[in-house]
């Protein structure tokens, strides 16, 4: 009897289980289904938008350094050719000939432009030039002024592409939100299917779409509903680069060769191995440009599919191919090519712009003793600025390439460049004396950070401290007391060194640590330090999450108003001089704090990217430094 009551209480209590298990996968399901719906529900609603005129804010005259003129997308407009870039907008007239410029951080707002493409909308009178920004929403342009449609939420405005579509419909490709389609009154998601995709290029329109990835493929939107192609499905990589359409067919550009789609089918991969960037289809041939081999030109007759033709140019870089009127043009990222009317050769066709500088990506910036302005470069080396003349010389090799910090020595003259392969010494002269790397006894090749410390130099790497004097070469890590071993950044006050790290911050004397601070023994909001300055009493610390705190002489750190928040400090972007501390941050612009009044501001305005990631100051000027270009103020203008 006892046996059986066991049995029948265990298949209730299986019958139970099985119950609760069928409860929850039906809940699972439920959620699922409510969630499916809530995201249709709200892609039928649309985001939130303003539409207002476009005014630039003028309160602070920076001045750029001219760098090179960068282009990612044309359109011919109003009879003129206009081309979108990180610098911003150029207009080209008849012989293209610069008519004007609007820059970004001036005329438009801070950062690169994404996108361009033409469109009358519901609420315009007439067609409008639409420029996408990197992360202020739309700009419409009608030839005489700009309006601003800004998405209310930030992920809508993380826009990397646009079409025009039918009807008044412009179609914009995001970066976490998919597609998005807007006719001038509503914002809104075209489909859940492409609402989660990082969207590089678009072609087609609202009811038959193209919708290239970065890492899912191509999209094909038709009939209600979306199919992927992948390489399982014979795409030759996961990242689309390209899309041209001619009829039934059409093309999809990757690294690895350009794929063809017959009737919305895969076919086949042609000009296997081909960097494919830009395509342009007509019946008769594929004109292909590519990142580093030029362009190429495919006849598409089906007994002439030999190998591509090169083109007689050496375009690198190939952004766009745009066909103008009976004329081709090859957009390039510093060029524009026209197909010659004989159609046998590539010209340049337009009037190139003075540049001062080699690149826009600044990643380090110092002057030297005798006024010279050293400008580091993510991936590009260094240039060296005469502050006389304003010559510039570059420097660029396997050790300079990725500049890290740069440290002018007031000792002797001699500058210290740190770099992804190693600490390079420069003369005063400005000459190349010494390279040391691993080899020569650092604790690694990757140098972030270099400060004067004692008799000698401290180096930061990401394996821990390297300290360099007459004495020779001696490192600090982890298992000798430091806190980690990656170190980001170095302050220095007379015998005390302050070693910023991935794991929170070390107190140094001597070469012996001496205190720890981390987010669980101390007030610190954040371990991730990324630069560090003395200012006064106190040490301010910039961190990747929490801003920037401050520390006192005892270890104890308070926030600061305003500079304190959910925020990245850029690495060694702490600027401090007697009236200023300038904190360059990654996407919230220029911190600034007026000593003698004590009060923080931020600066977006007349900055070409609010991505600030590196200072100096020399001469009453303050230089700003940001992954898309250099400007300079002079530091009066700032409240002190």
């Amino acid at each position: 009897m006892d046996r059986a009551k066991r049995a029948i209480g265990a298949y209730v209590a299986v019958g139970a289980a099985a119950g609760l298990l069928a409860a929850g996968l039906f809940a699972l399901k439920i959620s699922r289904v409510l969630r499916a719906a809530q995201q249709e529900v709200r892609s039928r609603a649309g985001w939130e938008f303003v539409s207002r005129p476009y005014t630039p804010e003028t309160s602070l005259p920076f001045e750029p350094l001219a760098t090179p003129a960068e282009f990612t997308r044309a359109e011919r407009f109003q009879e003129d050719l206009y081309i979108a870039g990180p610098a911003g907008l150029f207009h080209y007239g008849p012989g293209g000939k610069l008519v004007r410029k609007f820059a970004v951080g001036q005329e438009l707002p801070p950062g690169p432009l994404a996108g361009l493409a033409r469109a009358v909308l519901a609420d315009a009178h007439e067609e409008e030039l639409i420029l996408a920004t990197a992360e202020d929403g739309l700009l419409a342009f009608n030839g005489r002024s700009f309006r601003q449609i800004y998405p209310r939420e930030s992920a809508a405005r993380e826009i990397t592409c646009l079409a025009a579509g039918a009807s008044g419909h412009l179609l914009i490709g995001t970066k976490r939100r998919g597609v998005l389609v807007f006719d001038g009154k509503r914002l809104s998601a075209l489909h859940p299917t492409l609402a989660k995709a990082y969207v590089t290029v678009l072609a087609g329109n609202e009811t038959d779409l193209w919708v290239g990835t970065l890492d899912r493929g191509v999209l094909h939107w038709h009939a209600g509903e979306t199919e992927a192609f992948g390489e399982q499905e014979g795409l030759p990589d996961q990242q689309a680069l390209s899309i041209a359409i001619a009829g039934e067919r059409v093309y999809v550009g990757t690294a690895l060769g350009v794929a063809v789609f017959e009737s919305g089918k895969f076919s086949r991969v042609i000009a296997p191995g081909v960097f494919a960037t830009a395509l342009l289809a007509t019946p008769e041939r594929l004109i292909v440009g590519t990142e580093d081999q030029g362009i190429f030109t495919l006849p598409l007759a089906p007994e002439r599919r030999e190998m591509p033709a090169r083109a007689a140019t050496d375009a690198q870089e190939v952004q766009q191919i745009l066909r103008d009127g009976d004329g081709v043009y090859v957009l390039t990222r510093g060029e524009i090519y026209r197909m010659n009317p004989r159609g046998l050769a590539w010209e340049r066709a337009l009037e190139r712009s003075p540049a001062a500088l080699t690149d826009r990506n600044v990643s380090a910036l110092a002057l030297d003793a005798v006024g010279r302005l050293w400008v580091g470069y993510f991936n590009r080396g260094l240039d060296l600025i005469d502050g006389a003349g304003g010559r510039v010389r570059h420097v660029e090799d396997e050790h300079v390439f990725c500049v890290n910090r740069i440290l002018a020595e007031p000792r002797d003259g001699t500058v210290d460049v740190a770099t992804a392969n190693g600490l390079v010494r420069f003369s005063p002269a400005g000459n190349e004396e010494q390279v040391m790397t691993r080899a020569g006894g650092l604790i690694a090749d990757h140098v972030t950070d270099v400060a004067v410390y004692g008799e000698g130099l401290a180096l930061a790497t990401p394996a821990g401290l390297t300290f360099l004097d007459r004495g020779g070469a001696r490192s600090l890590y982890a298992f000798e007391g430091l806190v980690n071993n990656h170190v980001y950044a170095l302050g220095v006050s007379g015998e005390e060194l302050l070693a910023g790290t991935l794991g929170g911050i070390s107190v140094i004397d001597g070469e012996a640590v001496q205190a720890n601070y981390t987010m669980g023994n101390s007030g610190l909001q954040h371990n991730w330090i990324t630069a560090v300055a003395r200012v006064g009493d106190e040490w301010m610390v910039g961190t990747y999450g929490a801003g920037v705190m401050a520390m006192d002489r005892q270890g104890r750190f308070h926030a600061l108003p305003t500079a304190t928040g959910p925020f990245n400090v850029a690495p060694n972007a702490l600027l401090v001089t007697p009236e200023h501390v300038f904190a360059g941050t990654l996407g919230e612009g220029l911190y600034v704090l007026g000593r003698t009044s004590g009060r923080w501001t931020i600066v977006r305005s007349g900055l070409p990217s609010s991505n600030v990631t590196a200072l100096a100051a020399g001469g009453g000027s303050i230089y700003v430094g940001t992954d898309n270009g250099l400007v300079r103020i002079a530091e009066q203008k700032f409240e002190p």
